[in-house]
């Protein structure tokens, strides 16, 4: 290929933020030629496909725009390396499940291999952006490993987190809020964000592109994403306390919302918030915290984590208390798996703890999500609970996976909407009281479904922090 590049970038990682960032960057760019660089062959080959490994709207057509032309899927991690200008760093930093900090702070393995991998490969200077989201000073370890080269060579290393929510990932790239690059306060490394800067200013205004030290834009993604949680969990206490005086949530939160000091994004109560990013760097954050010694604001930031287990914890006790306190052998459908809308993602989704807790009282759990496999359900429950097929006894004949919601309702007892998947709204509901066990429940964790249309027909429903009129005759 004799084409002339302006920028090359290599993007080592290839999963939900290296995949569609570095899609978007080549549709946006065409004269930047961009490679995704990872290990797993079945990964690239997935990129290279029209089965993506990760779904988001509108994501493949971004992709097959580009894929062949200036976008490009390997793991020839060495060649795209070598020929690279930026290499983003956009790998997975799990929370530690052992040693120092386990439990709450970051594990920067893979960032570290990253690093030592591109200081062996290169055959040139190189600009080194972290994407990754990383415990603060993260920048210091990579360009330690970095300056051990012994080639002479120069690397700056700049911090470039990504602001993106799954399901509007696209949306949220093409046309972001702000853009953050944090690099060292040097000449050196001034030019180095400059030269970031104007890839991205291909296609985004230049006062939309920020510009700090390469702390302050670390410590900023994991705040950005403490301040969005908080506001869930502050939502969701209140949803408790509504649920026992009368009050309405929804009707609390469009009040507090049109504060504009306040705004009404993330004042939504649901069974709580889920996600690879949430608990992850706010956990990172409480660390942080406490290893500077900083107790009163480490304990602030866990309350938001202790909020959303009791949310959790919470509707999983009404479901079985509102059932005659027991649940043994009962079919309960589960409508949605993933935490949100619009993404396969089950990372941490409340629909997983609630399962846990049914399954642990017995329950006959049958489960529909549009995107969501069985495998994923598995993977997911095995990582974060030590739950499988294999070791937990039962498991694989209690949880039954369906291929639409009309089957999963059939017969069961009750069902739980646990992920505000539009189609959930549409359903015939009629159709589906006539099939289920009376009573009919239903419990309603992300409250998108028409509560007074199902009593009308039948249901008995329950719904966060909806006030339950036969508990109250002045409503």
């Amino acid at each position: 290929m004799s084409e002339e590049w302006d920028v090359q970038i290599c993007c080592m990682g290839a999963g939900y933020v290296g995949g569609p960032t570095m899609a978007v960057i080549a549709k946006m760019c065409p004269k930047v030629r961009v490679c995704v660089v990872d290990l797993n062959q079945k990964q690239i080959d997935g990129w290279n496909s029209e089965d993506l490994p990760i779904y988001e709207p509108k994501l493949l057509d971004v992709v097959k725009c580009s894929r062949g032309r200036n976008l490009f899927f390997s793991t020839d991690i060495e060649a795209e390396i070598k020929r690279a200008d930026i290499i983003f760093i956009s790998v997975n930093t799990p929370t530690k499940t052992q040693g120092i900090g386990a439990g709450r702070a970051a594990n920067i393995k893979n960032c570290e291999l990253c690093a030592r991998t591109i200081a062996r490969i290169s055959t040139s200077d190189k600009i080194i952006v972290e994407k990754s989201t990383v415990p603060v000073r993260t920048a210091t370890t990579i360009r330690r490993v970095l300056e051990c080269n012994d080639k002479g060579l120069n690397f700056q290393v700049l911090s470039n987190p990504e602001f993106l929510a799954e399901g509007t990932a696209v949306d949220d790239l093409e046309s972001p809020d702000r853009v953050l690059i944090g690099g060292s306060q040097t000449p050196e490394g001034i030019a180095a964000a400059e030269k970031l800067v104007s890839v991205y200013a291909r296609w985004i205004d230049r006062s939309r592109i920020l510009t700090t030290n390469l702390w302050s834009s670390e410590c900023a993604k994991l705040v950005a994403n403490a301040f969005l949680a908080q506001r869930v969990s502050s939502i969701n206490s209140i949803s408790a306390l509504c649920e026992a005086t009368g009050a309405d949530v929804n009707e609390i939160s469009r009040a507090v919302g049109m504060d504009d000091r306040i705004g009404k994004k993330f004042l939504q109560s649901s069974v709580g918030f889920g996600g690879s990013c949430f608990q992850k760097d706010i956990l990172n954050l409480v660390y942080l915290c406490d290893t500077y010694g900083l107790k009163e604001c480490a304990d602030y930031w866990n309350q938001v984590i202790l909020m959303n287990d009791f949310q959790k914890k919470r509707f999983s006790t009404l479901m079985v208390s509102s059932m005659f306190n027991t649940i043994t052998s009962k079919k309960i459908a589960v409508l949605g798996y993933a935490f949100k809308k619009d993404t396969g993602d089950v990372r941490e989704t409340p629909a997983m703890f609630i399962c846990r807790d049914l399954f642990a009282e017995g329950a006959k759990i049958h489960i529909y999500d549009p995107q969501v496999t069985r495998q994923q359900m598995w993977d997911e429950m095995g990582y974060t609970l030590g739950m499988s097929p294999e070791k937990t006894e039962g498991l694989d004949e209690a949880i039954v996976t369906e291929s639409d919601a009309y089957t999963a309702c059939d017969g069961a007892h009750a069902f739980a909407t646990l992920t505000e998947w539009d189609e959930f709204k549409d359903l015939d509901f009629e159709r589906i009281y006539k099939s289920m066990a009376k009573p009919a429940f239903v419990f309603d964790g992300r409250n998108i479904l028409d509560h007074d249309k199902l009593r009308k027909i039948g249901f008995e429903v329950h719904a966060v922090g909806k006030p339950d009129p036969t508990k109250f005759s002045d409503l």
